[in-house]
């Protein structure tokens, strides 16, 4: 079952809603543990996404920002967090329950950052293949030198992210997270974890169909000015094969960016699919409630 609209919005009012329903005290006899130790909890979850999830990850983001999103975030998603009634603030099992929190959170914002990564690497592929090597930018995002072509890749994708309004749909899933797995519950069990792995792998084999076309276009170049070195030996290669390359590979990657938004959505939609099928799945690590 996707994240479509109406789970997206009903995630949201819920988010937006839950906190006018609850008062300003909350008590252990509800089943509610107390409120700091359950806000910390909230927190961590809520900055365990901001850390890997683009763009809210971007090194171009202020710190404050991203702190006050968070603190956000914690305020309007913390009324509607339930935990055991017997876990108490200072424990061994309330530490379990904040690495928990922190590994769930981690692992939902994992899920844009390797599809950002995977459009860095076709563009690193088609870069690779154009000669554009040669050329490097820091990537703001890993902080990494990579190639320009692959940096444009990053943009794009980050664009699109925006774009689509793939940004709010993680943060529905974060709130459909707490009702899913709600605090103490557990984590992923095996099964849930290794589907996010499995998609996570078909992402880099998604990437190499991204840069396909310009893959397939330098192959082309590249066999013929094998056949031209034959036929005219006398011919210098680096004046006329690197200036064709360029030219080829770029004509292509101009015609390939038609297709670019719609392999974006499939793999945005793929991954909320198997998050949304790890966050309802069977679970580990569960405390008794």
């Amino acid at each position: 079952m996707a994240f479509t609209e109406g789970s997206r919005t009903a995630a949201s009012a819920t988010c937006a809603g839950s906190i006018f329903s609850v008062s300003g005290s909350t008590s252990t006899s509800t089943g509610r543990a107390p409120t700091c130790s359950m806000t910390w909890m909230v927190e961590r979850k809520v900055r365990g996404v901001l850390i890997t999830a683009p763009p809210f990850n971007n090194g171009a983001v202020p710190v404050r920002v991203r702190a006050g999103l968070a603190l956000l975030l914690t305020v309007l998603l913390g009324p509607q967090v339930h935990a055991p009634a017997q876990l108490q603030p200072i424990s061994a099992a309330a530490l379990l329950v904040l690495a928990q929190q922190i590994v769930i959170g981690a692992a939902m914002g994992f899920v844009l950052r390797i599809v950002i990564e995977a459009f860095s690497y076709a563009g690193q592929l088609a870069g690779y293949a154009m000669g554009l090597s040669y050329g490097a930018v820091v990537d703001p995002t890993s902080g990494q030198s990579t190639p320009v072509l692959g940096q444009f890749y990053t943009l794009l994708a980050t664009l699109l992210l925006l774009v689509n309004d793939v940004h709010l749909r993680l943060l529905a899933a974060l709130a459909e997270s707490f009702r899913a797995l709600p605090v103490g519950a557990g984590v992923f069990a095996p099964a849930g974890g290794w589907m996010l792995l499995v998609w996570a792998g078909n992402l880099f084999a998604a990437a190499v169909q991204v840069a396909l076309p310009v893959l397939a276009a330098m192959l082309v170049v590249n066999i013929g000015m094998a056949i031209a070195s034959r036929a005219a030996p006398q011919l210098n290669l680096f004046a006329v094969g690197f200036p064709a390359t360029l030219l080829v590979g770029l004509a292509a990657l101009w015609l390939s960016l038609a297709g670019i938004g719609g392999v974006f959505a499939h793999l945005t939609d793929n991954g909320f699919d198997a998050l949304w099928q790890a966050l309802h799945g069977a679970r580990i690590g569960a405390l008794p409630r």
